[in-house]
């Protein structure tokens, strides 16, 4: 007897709250069946970023290849991709969150779920994960160890990393909704030009956000020729000797975020009003990120142990508010204005 389809479908909306809490917000609001298509193809692409996290080794990179090949869904994928988890649980680092490695051990799943949807879905999502591997897979390595050290060369090289873990997300998201709404395909000159910014923006403020925790675990993706500008190199970035030039050079990164954001803003706000589900459903990374980008200006807690938060109540605020607002978009604009103000520009 063949394996059962809702099944995999249930595996992956019990795992998606498991492996991100934001995206187990804001998918629920999105109407099907553009939610499931979603929810399938942001776990897949966890998948990718869990293999470039958690993976030791060079053995990342063919894994990686091996994942972007398996979800073209190709003739005896299914053994295949038994065969991947048994591989990739063997190379995932002891400390790896338990429920990354649910996941990845999941992928037979995840993948029979996206072979319940329409081919262009499977296209679009087959697209992204073979650029995001590629790319991730040549960007980890700089990420690491460089000759010169932990940190990538430049500024342009850290949007680089950007694109790859986010940017192509964006662009992937763009191109579902296009496949779900016939109005939103109609603006696709609008909204493709912006689709980047739009992952871009939320990549970058979880790389401010998480600058320490990256450090330790032996990455940085934070530009050593701007950091270099400020007597610094990612070895010392955390002294506290260092915390006065360290935070002037966070604040011109956090001006790029900030840069990046309001493109995506741009993005939605060029999204069909009507389209309530699919508007929410970026208003709220969206204008968390800027939440979360007030909390880190000028905050030399963000170098500390202790992981910086925007608060439970300030998520109810903001999904309360957007809620509100969802069609409204001058009052979107004025209240992006308002709390992006204070932000280095």
């Amino acid at each position: 007897m063949p394996p059962d389809p809702s099944s995999a479908l249930t595996f992956c909306r019990d795992v998606l709250p498991a492996v991100s809490r934001t995206f187990a917000l804001n998918i629920p609001v999105l109407p099907p069946p553009l939610d499931t298509a979603v929810t399938v193809a942001y776990l897949l692409c966890r998948v990718a970023d869990t293999l470039e996290d958690e993976a030791h080794g060079p053995t990342s990179e063919v894994l990686l290849a091996e994942f972007a090949r398996l979800c073209t869904l190709p003739e005896g994928w299914e053994a295949d991709a038994l065969r991947f988890t048994e591989q990739a649980a063997r190379v995932l680092r002891a400390q790896a969150p338990e429920a990354e490695v649910r996941l990845v051990e999941g992928v037979p799943q995840v993948l029979r779920a996206l072979a319940t949807h329409p081919v262009p879905v499977r296209e679009h999502v087959a697209v992204c994960v073979r650029t995001m591997s590629e790319g991730m897979g040549r960007m980890g390595a700089k990420g690491r160890a460089l000759a010169g050290g932990l940190g990538l060369a430049s500024l342009e090289e850290t949007i680089e990393y950007c694109y790859y873990v986010a940017g192509t997300v964006g662009e992937m998201l763009t191109r579902l909704f296009q496949w779900y709404s016939p109005e939103v395909a109609r603006r696709a000159a609008r909204l493709e030009p912006r689709s980047v910014a739009f992952g871009n923006a939320l990549q970058l403020t979880n790389i401010l956000k998480d600058v320490r925790e990256d450090l330790e675990r032996g990455s940085c993706w934070l530009p050593r020729t701007l950091l270099a500008e400020h007597g610094l190199t990612p070895e010392t970035l955390l002294e506290p000797a260092h915390r006065g030039e360290a935070m002037k050079a966070h604040s011109r990164l956090l001006a790029v975020a900030h840069r990046e954001l309001r493109v995506a803003f741009d993005y939605v706000m060029q999204l069909p009003r009507e389209e309530h589900g699919i508007r929410l459903f970026c208003l709220w990374p969206l204008f968390l990120a800027v939440m979360t980008l007030r909390k880190l200006n000028g905050n030399a807690a963000v170098l500390e142990k202790k992981p910086v938060k925007v608060s439970r109540r300030t998520v109810k605020w903001v999904l309360g508010a957007t809620k509100l607002l969802v069609a409204q978009d001058r009052a979107l604009k004025l209240l992006f204005s308002a709390l992006t103000a204070p932000l280095p520009a």
